[in-house]
């Protein structure tokens, strides 16, 4: 059995003071969380990867209501998208519903076991969030 290498899937969960990122592996199974940056951090992260010919596409968590509404961050995630295709004109950028994916980060996050105050440190909620819109985007691609 052989297994074809894509280009990795980033995944970005946008916040006015932190940025969350997640990637897949080169199969597109697995994600796995980065970490926290800026916004100057984001652009040199995707930079480097662009460089190295690793990422195949970019997802970005966009904020819709229960009913797929807008409210004021969709505006700010859109102005942020646009932004990005400036600077990145070659992205390919996907939005996906991320409604929930911050309260399922805290429910992951409880569940492993790690201290009240490890749980709750700045950025950990952010990088899963990234984390839970890969993960998702992954399974459903996969089906």
């Amino acid at each position: 059995m052989s297994f074809t290498l894509k280009k990795r899937v980033i995944a970005i969960d946008y916040g006015t003071k932190r940025i969350g990122v997640a990637k897949s592996d080169p199969l597109q199974l697995f994600a796995q969380p980065v970490g926290t940056v800026d916004r100057a951090g984001l652009s040199g992260m995707l930079e480097e990867m662009l460089r190295s010919d690793e990422i195949g596409r970019v997802i970005i968590g966009y904020p819709l209501g229960g009913n797929g509404e807008t409210n004021a961050m969709t505006g700010v995630i859109d102005r942020f998208i646009e932004d990005l295709l400036v600077e990145f004109p070659q992205l390919m950028i996907e939005r996906v519903d991320e409604h929930h994916s911050s309260k399922d980060a805290r429910k992951i996050l409880a569940a492993s076991g790690k201290s009240r105050k490890v749980r709750q440190e700045k950025g950990r909620i952010d990088s899963a969030a990234a984390c839970v819109l890969l993960t998702e985007y992954l399974e459903s691609r996969n089906r």
